[in-house]
């Protein structure tokens, strides 16, 4: 990344994460600005982030302090995906392009799991007209499902799916931890 390139998305972030400060008490901005500044692959990655529509921010879980996407809907750049490769794979009609767990690979990060996803939603409602897949347990996958959450009627809920289905109005939301 270009140093003006690494300006502009160090100036969305900070922006974001002053305007939301209710989602990280407490976390100094020069605390996340040295963390993210000494760290190629971490603005990388929020660079991803960023560009597929996650509009990462700042939030603690668990004693880490963690980037994650905090997009009101699925981030934009990431539907229309399967759980993982092999279920992309395995599909006989229609594969699609690529699988949320290869995606996020990709850009370096990890798919929230059902007690983040969970975190996420007590910070502020999100996926109230998509949904989201979330990181599967083995056991769920090895039977050929996969797990993914919204928001409906002011509660989140938690559904299953085969892995090999996927939704224009299905994406993922990831994290990196940072501190």
């Amino acid at each position: 990344m270009s140093i003006e390139t690494n300006q502009e998305l160090i100036n969305i972030l900070k922006k974001r994460f002053e305007k939301h400060a209710y989602r990280h008490p407490g976390v100094p901005w020069d605390d996340v600005l040295h963390a993210i500044s000494q760290n190629d692959q971490l603005l990388k990655a929020l660079e991803h982030m960023e560009k597929t529509g996650g509009e990462p921010d700042v939030m603690t879980y668990l004693n880490h302090i963690i980037y994650v996407d905090f997009s009101k809907e699925t981030p934009k750049g990431r539907t229309s995906t399967c759980y993982d490769e092999e279920a992309r794979l395995s599909r006989k009609k229609f594969p699609p392009e690529t699988s949320a767990m290869f995606m996020a690979e990709k850009m370096g990060i990890t798919l929230c799991d059902e007690q983040m996803y969970q975190a996420l939603q007590h910070i502020e409602p999100l996926d109230l007209k998509t949904s989201s897949w979330i990181l599967t347990p083995q056991k769920e996958r090895e039977l050929g499902g996969a797990l993914f959450g919204d928001r409906r009627y002011d509660r989140t809920f938690i559904y299953h799916n085969g892995a090999d289905s996927y939704y224009g109005v299905r994406g993922f939301r990831g994290y990196i931890i940072i501190k």
